[in-house]
């Protein structure tokens, strides 16, 4: 192939008015050049993190489609003030889709051996049917494997091990994740099993509970119970986990766990301290399912609240701890790290608001994947 044929791509737009117009647009090509692959895109899902970009803080309670058959396009409108925020994306169409997995069908002279060769693939724009990286950044899937298979390799994979990195550099053995029955929250607890980690798995209704139990774990909270309060001190108390990983982010999750950690930690205490505990409790805020503000309530002083980013793990990480993750993830693909999708849409069905309105919720079980050569 001597010259790619355009590509069909998602972009996102906000304009300085207010309105979200999320569109499929033609995107021009060049041939690929030394150390560059061709890769046409077969599965990219969409993660919380991908909604981010692709739709901001749009109320969903006004999508609505425009456009033309062949040039649709998914409308909505955003607060005007939730503009000030996202200032700097104004008026600029943005590429949409952080991961996938695909086919090479065209690379540079040096790196031909790769054509026909299924590779997944991060680094942005991958809600498109073509998409041409260096062939550096793509890791090829293993023998057997499908792109709806890999599609996922990087993102929930790297983070659920990263988080378990990071517990262990902090000198911990247990850990608290939120949203737990999440693809990723799943993930984590495969890893857990296997590594023998004590995990706190914090879930926000019965069905996610029971869900998790017939994987095998064991201290389960449901934050909608009653009694969750008493729920998690006693697991937090039982696994001794003074570090958690939360993918809500709004609301009063956070204090709450650090609320349960310090109540764990004084049952320990030889008298009382106005002070409180002397064990550090520590939350990692990942996500933004709740986008709303963060409400700590103070629980004494020792106690730390902080973002956590797998950008930033994967640019503070050892090259060899990147790589030992990476195979590790490539020798578990189907197994540990493999995902599990409610329904595979083409890049047009993404901008149907019906389509919309059921990815944006974000909810267990109900986890999109694009294949953008449907």
């Amino acid at each position: 192939m001597t010259q790619p044929p355009e590509a069909r791509a998602l972009r996102s737009l906000i304009t300085p008015e207010g309105q979200l117009r999320l569109s499929l647009d033609t995107i021009p090509l060049d041939p690929p050049g030394p150390g560059e692959l061709m890769i046409r895109v077969e599965a990219s899902p969409i993660n919380p993190s991908d909604l981010g970009s692709m739709l901001g803080p749009a109320d969903p309670a006004t999508f609505r489609a425009e456009g033309t058959p062949d040039h649709p396009v998914l409308v909505a409108d955003v607060p005007k003030d939730k503009l000030a925020a996202i200032q700097g994306r104004l008026g600029q169409p943005l590429p949409l889709g952080n991961e996938g997995a695909g086919t090479v069908i065209d690379a540079g002279p040096d790196v031909a051996h790769m054509i026909g060769r299924k590779v997944a693939m991060a680094g942005g724009g991958l809600y498109a049917t073509l998409r041409k990286l260096p062939a550096a950044s793509v890791m090829p899937l293993p023998d057997g494997a499908s792109a709806a298979d890999g599609a996922a390799m990087f993102v929930n994979p790297m983070t659920a091990l990263g988080f378990v990195e990071t517990m262990r550099a902090e000198g911990h053995k247990a850990l608290v994740h939120t949203a737990a029955a999440s693809n990723l929250g799943q993930m984590l607890l495969r890893i857990t099993q296997a590594d023998g980690i004590a995990l706190v798995a914090i879930v926000r209704g019965p069905a996610q509970a029971a869900l998790l139990r017939g994987q095998g774990a064991t201290h389960v909270v449901d934050s909608s119970a009653a009694d969750f309060r008493e729920q998690l001190i006693a697991a937090i108390a039982a696994t001794g986990a003074m570090i958690a990983f939360d993918a809500v982010g709004g609301g009063r999750l956070a204090s709450q766990i650090l609320d349960a950690m310090e109540a764990a930690a004084a049952r320990g205490m030889a008298a009382y301290n106005r002070y409180g505990s002397n064990a550090m409790k520590q939350v990692y805020i990942y996500g933004t399912l709740d986008p709303g503000p963060t409400i700590i309530e103070r629980i004494g002083y020792a106690w730390k609240v902080d973002g956590w980013l797998l950008t930033n793990f994967l640019q503070k990480a050892a090259p060899e701890t990147v790589a030992r993750l990476r195979a590790r993830v490539a020798a578990e693909l189907r197994t540990t790290f493999a995902s599990q999708y409610g329904a595979t849409i083409s890049l047009a069905d993404a901008l149907k608001p019906e389509i919309a309105t059921a990815y944006e919720r974000k909810g267990t079980g109900g986890k999109y994947l694009i294949n953008p050569s449907l």
